[in-house]
């Protein structure tokens, strides 16, 4: 049967060798079976440019440029830790880079597909720190620096940023109920997937006085990968790793 595939929040890195050999895995056997693989941000733990050391992420490289020459297209949405991924990746993987938010086509249902962290709104320094590092100026003075600058500034921004997290109560860091209804709202869709906050389930919600649904996949760990797998009947959380 037909089947679509969602991930998100790997991060992978390469103090976690597992996630890694997972996620290779993955992309060698059930991915080569599926019609469309969509990686809904932060696939890597930190992203730096494309200039990143060769050796750190080729494995994963390759693994993608394999599936995607198999025929299966994978197509990238930026999270919040990979948001600089650009067309050397893409040229290096084959992988399509894709806009967040973005409405697909899934089996005649149209779907919303999101990173997540937008719809986070109570975090105010996050989403303002987000609208800081998405503007194309900052970027190109960010990617303009050594490569080894650029690795100090991302550490002190990680030190940082896990204080914050530890302080921040976790609803705060959760996605916020009116800003998923108004986003799905705009897009006139009842069908949301996404990622970012961690928090694998299925959420049914009411939209415009219709049933809603909002799919969460989660982060990927040394004894859980989860996905989202869609096929023309149904959309089920699954974890790769259960037994």
């Amino acid at each position: 049967m037909s089947e679509t595939l969602f991930i998100a929040d790997l991060h992978l890195d390469p103090r976690r060798p597992i996630p890694r050999t997972i996620f290779r895995d993955f992309l060698a056997n059930r991915a080569r079976q599926a019609e469309a693989l969509y990686i809904l941000g932060d696939l890597f733990e930190v992203w730096l440019g494309d200039d990143e050391d060769e050796p750190t992420y080729q494995d994963i490289k390759t693994a993608l440029h394999d599936l995607t020459c198999s025929g299966v297209p994978v197509f990238v949405m930026h999270g919040n830790r990979d948001f600089l991924l650009g067309a050397g990746f893409a040229d290096a993987t084959g992988c399509q880079l894709i806009d967040d938010p973005l409405v697909i086509d899934l089996y005649g249902t149209a779907t919303l597909l999101m990173h997540g962290d937008t719809l986070c709104t109570r975090d105010v320094d996050y989403q303002a720190f987000r609208q800081q590092v998405r503007h194309p100026q900052w970027q190109k003075q960010f990617l303009a620096q050594p490569l080894a600058q650029r690795r100090i500034l991302a550490q002190q921004a990680r030190t940082e940023s896990q204080a914050k997290t530890q302080a921040t109560a976790d609803e705060i860091m959760d996605v916020t109920p009116e800003a998923v209804i108004s986003v799905l709202e705009t897009h006139g869709v009842y069908h949301l997937i996404h990622g970012h906050t961690h928090r694998p389930a299925v959420h049914q919600l009411t939209v415009n006085g219709r049933t809603a649904y909002r799919r969460v996949v989660s982060d990927w760990r040394d004894g859980s990968a989860m996905i989202v797998s869609c096929t023309p009947v149904s959309c089920q959380l699954v974890d790769l790793l259960a037994a």
